[in-house]
């Protein structure tokens, strides 16, 4: 980033490649769409080039961005819930989708104990379970488990204490215990359930 700060492209365009993968699967637990995560990351890298003669290199450069990401994800959000618009999940509908009497005779299936369960539907299982977390547990969970970053980086993203992240993460997975519960009692151990 310091070689971003001197105008060097090369520098901006490896800051990119390397991060750009990880702020749209974060992003898109965020936001529920990859179209709209991937569009909020070039948000993000645009605001850390606009930014970067006042980048300052006083904490990581991930934890920096992150608070971008977590800033720019704050604001769609807000903007998004005051459009009132409505998302039709395109697999759920339509002429291509699942018609609802499918739906219905799937979603009564997964509550069958002694059904096995998938990895890709396991996954969509702890997929759906984290994305009905809180937007702050949602955060703090992807930042813990995504981008592997301690309390104190965590907290220095979501400008909270160290001390409010790990209450933050320790109700996210008692929350998540509560959702998955159907499943790990019926001996199926999801991939990621030990967030």
């Amino acid at each position: 980033m310091l070689r971003v700060k001197e105008d060097d492209a090369a520098a901006f365009e490896e800051l990119v490649l390397r991060y750009q993968a990880r702020l749209i699967s974060v992003l898109e637990h965020l936001v529920y769409s990859k179209d709209q995560a991937e569009d909020l990351t070039q948000e993000v890298f645009l605001r850390v080039y606009r930014s970067r003669k006042r980048y300052e290199p006083g904490a990581k450069f991930s934890t920096w961005l992150f608070t971008i990401a977590n800033n720019v994800a704050s604001n769609a959000r807000r903007s998004w819930s005051r459009r009132k618009e409505v998302n039709v999940d395109a697999r759920a509908s339509g002429p291509m989708g699942i018609n609802p009497m499918e739906q219905m005779a799937l979603e009564a299936s997964g509550l069958m104990p002694a059904r096995q369960i998938d990895k890709a539907e396991m996954a969509e299982i702890v997929d759906t379970a984290v994305q009905n977390l809180s937007e702050r547990q949602r955060m703090a969970v992807l930042l813990s488990k995504f981008e592997g970053m301690s309390y104190a980086d965590i907290g220095a993203v979501m400008e909270l204490s160290p001390q409010a992240i790990k209450s933050l993460l320790s109700r996210a997975r008692q929350n998540l215990r509560i959702i998955l519960e159907p499943y790990l009692s019926s001996g199926q151990r999801p991939p990621s359930a030990e967030v």
